[in-house]
């Protein structure tokens, strides 16, 4: 079932007209080693979690394959050591103290943590990131980190303004010529953000099928 799944994945972002590179992280949070091995058999090497001490775990029983991390929940400032440990890309930075103790934390012999900037982009008061008027000098105090590398941005948009939040989104990311990288669209609305320049896309469900809760 995964791997026909990741098949009519991978053939649904084909079937966007897009230019950009865009790869697929499966979202593994909840999901058992045995089904992410599944994913691994079958092509797939990114993978999301969003609770870290269930993603160490998953990391450590599949260190035996090369695969690609990406911490993708809130961040809570006692875990970023672990974080910075164990990650290679982070998507949900929206403190400037939590890039710092990312940047201090990682170890200075692994490469540098791929870190993107969480955009509240639709200003909802439920929803984590930094606003609009934020974003130039969050960009700028990260510019001072030798251990981390600012890719870009990662949001979450309301889903009645999908279309236009993606879209800013892009014109955001076209601001900065040394950022590449749009984390946004989920299963639901995947299509729409590649139209508009996503080079991430974050799927779970539509991988792994429903969850089960006990």
């Amino acid at each position: 079932m995964i791997k026909d799944n990741l098949e009519k994945i991978k053939s649904r972002i084909d079937s966007v007209d897009h230019s950009q590179q865009v790869t697929l992280i499966a979202v593994s949070k909840t999901r058992s080693v045995l089904e992410i091995q599944s994913a691994v058999d079958a092509g797939q090497y990114n993978f999301g979690e969003n609770y870290l001490q269930e993603a160490l775990d998953k990391i450590e029983a599949l260190k035996n394959n090369t695969l690609v991390w990406h911490f993708i929940g809130p961040i809570q400032s006692n875990k970023t050591a672990k974080i910075a440990e164990n990650f290679d890309w982070v998507h949900s930075v929206d403190r400037i103290k939590v890039a710092k103790r990312l940047n201090e934390q990682r170890p200075p012999d692994f490469s540098k943590l791929n870190v993107l900037i969480q955009v509240n982009i639709d200003n909802e008061p439920t929803k984590s990131g930094i606003l609009l008027n934020e974003v130039t000098e969050f960009v700028r105090q990260c510019d001072d980190f030798e251990n981390i590398r600012l890719r870009g941005f990662m949001c979450i948009p309301n889903p009645q303004n999908s279309s236009n939040s993606f879209s800013l989104m892009a014109k955001i990311l076209s601001e900065f010529s040394s950022l590449d990288t749009l984390s946004m669209g989920m299963s639901g609305d995947m299509e729409l953000a590649i139209e508009n320049g996503a080079t991430l896309v974050r799927i779970g469900t539509d991988i792994f099928g429903k969850r089960s809760y006990v």
